[in-house]
């Protein structure tokens, strides 16, 4: 072979040699960015979502997104909470008269009249959130909603005895009021009606039964308790 054909040859090698090469640094690029991508991915993902939002799980504004008020230790009831506590109750509640007595966000009251109750309660003592619950009633033509600003246990008191189908009580966690507001309910609902309360610890029947009520249902969601509460004698029995 001459020296002619051996240096061609070296010189195909070289450029064989760097064509093979060359792809590598698009591709190590290509792999950085993609990289990139899912990390950026990740974190959207573990950002927090919803903040000062809640939204109507069922009935007539299903799926609707409401702005909340932020207020510290406010805490919104969870949609899975929410969806599984209308589950229990079916998920026609018309005609029902219901009172919201730690309304919050509104989100549990709003979201029995989204299924059709006839007359809703909302009762909460905070005026910031007060002004937001008029705002959320208006922007929905809610007109089986009255907001009222007071104390949500004076409210239950008020109410005629046996007149309410459905009363939601979620007090603060760290507040004396379970007992009281649950005495207040037991004698504003109705024999066959249903209370509804949100705890940071289970309600046996042993500690319900001198309140008249008996346990119905119950759900732990992280450190919320969920229970659904009947008087006593009315068909009740846990699950």
């Amino acid at each position: 072979m001459s020296r002619s054909t051996l240096r061609v040859s070296a010189i195909n090698a070289e450029i064989r040699k760097a064509q093979t090469a060359a792809p590598a640094i698009p591709a190590s690029k290509a792999s950085a960015k993609a990289a990139a991508r899912e990390k950026a991915a990740a974190a959207a993902a573990a950002a927090p979502k919803g903040a000062g939002e809640i939204r109507i799980i069922g009935g007539l504004w299903k799926r609707t997104r409401l702005q909340v008020a932020s207020r510290p230790g406010l805490r919104p009831t969870p949609d899975r909470v929410r969806e599984t506590l209308f589950n229990w109750l079916g998920q026609d509640l018309d005609g029902w008269r219901c009172l919201d007595a730690f309304a919050g966000t509104g989100a549990l009251g709003l979201e029995a009249a989204s299924r059709g109750a006839a007359a809703v309660q909302l009762v909460e003592n905070d005026a910031a959130l007060v002004a937001q619950l008029h705002k959320l009633q208006q922007k929905l033509e809610a007109t089986a909603v009255r907001v009222q600003r007071g104390d949500g246990v004076a409210a239950l008191g008020q109410a005629a005895p046996g007149s309410l189908d459905l009363v939601l009580l979620d007090p603060p966690f760290d507040s004396e009021l379970f007992d009281p507001a649950l005495k207040a309910a037991a004698g504003a609902v109705a024999a066959g009606g249903f209370i509804y309360l949100e705890a940071p610890a289970a309600w046996t029947d042993e500690r319900l039964a001198p309140l008249g009520l008996a346990l119905y249902r119950h759900l732990k969601a992280g450190a919320v308790h969920a229970h659904l509460l009947r008087p006593l004698g009315a068909g009740a029995a846990a699950a």
